[in-house]
């Protein structure tokens, strides 16, 4: 939602900005309030058109058409459809790690912490289901974006294990491996229930999966 004049941005405005800028091409950011409002409706744009035709069948008109803008503002910011995609798949993947991130760190433990960063991430994912195509096709559009969306986040995670196995929060030993089964968990129960259908609540899939992280498979 774009900020009007003599109005404050809110934090999730400020945030949605400051993505753009960081995705923009190299020598291309914007510089002022507008442009970056123009680049957030570009990115914002290209999330739809990506999501709904694929990359190859996605379009520079069809992004610019649905932002808006005209083919010129295009250019300023993205020098091609690669380039707009690759910033594309930076930028999800920065809005998934900002909308879960608070509400991991609000959490009053780690499996807390797990079990409402799982949960919003479904939330997340209900609301933009184009994600996973957009991920799912980087492996072959952009394979070096495809590994760090899921390097970057799996490091995420095992810094937070760590650091809560160092709070006695968590067994001792938990490490990379950890973290990408965690990880990979998430990634496919948020397709499961996210993309694929929502016939049960975000909260009952991270009640579940809370559980088996505290205790385990073994038998009680």
């Amino acid at each position: 939602m774009p900020v009007e004049r003599g109005e404050r941005a809110t934090p999730a405005q400020v945030e949605g900005h400051d993505r753009a800028v960081s995705a923009a091409g190299e020598g291309k950011a914007p510089r002022t309030e507008r442009g970056r409002k123009t680049m957030r409706a570009i990115l914002d744009a290209a999330a739809l058109e990506f999501g709904e035709r694929g990359f190859h069948e996605a379009s520079v008109s069809g992004i610019t058409r649905r932002a808006g803008v005209a083919l010129g503002s295009f250019y300023t910011y993205f020098d091609s459809k690669d380039a707009v995609f690759r910033a594309l798949v930076r930028d999800m993947s920065d809005q998934v790690r900002d909308h879960v991130a608070p509400l991991i760190r609000a959490a009053p433990d780690q499996i807390a912490a797990e079990r409402a960063g799982l949960l919003h991430f479904i939330e997340f994912v209900r609301g933009h289901k184009e994600l996973y195509r957009i991920i799912d096709e980087a492996e072959f559009v952009d394979p070096e974006s495809f590994r760090l969306h899921y390097a970057t986040t799996a490091d995420r995670i095992a810094r937070r294990l760590q650091a809560a196995a160092t709070r006695g929060e968590v067994r001792g030993d938990v490490s990379e491996v950890h973290a990408w089964a965690v990880m990979g968990m998430n990634v496919f129960l948020g397709l499961r229930y996210g993309v694929w259908e929502e016939d049960v609540s975000p909260e009952s899939v991270a009640d579940v999966i809370a559980d088996m992280l505290a205790t385990g498979l073994a038998p009680r």
